[in-house]
């Protein structure tokens, strides 16, 4: 494993093994939801603003 994402998981527990197995069971049952920077959804089609605001 790498060293570097072992740092990451440190802080969560001593057994990384534990957060990689509760990783995979939420992978596993659809519940991938995170709250970090780098997974935001973004809207396809944003709505486009009323004429004279900025599409003009």
């Amino acid at each position: 494993m790498d060293a570097q994402l072992l740092d990451q998981i440190k802080h969560l527990t001593n057994d990384p093994s534990k957060v990689i197995e509760t990783a995979i069971r939420q992978w596993l049952r659809g519940e991938r939801d995170r709250d970090d920077e780098l997974t935001r959804t973004l809207r396809r089609n944003p709505p486009v603003p009323p004429r004279g605001e900025w599409n003009d």
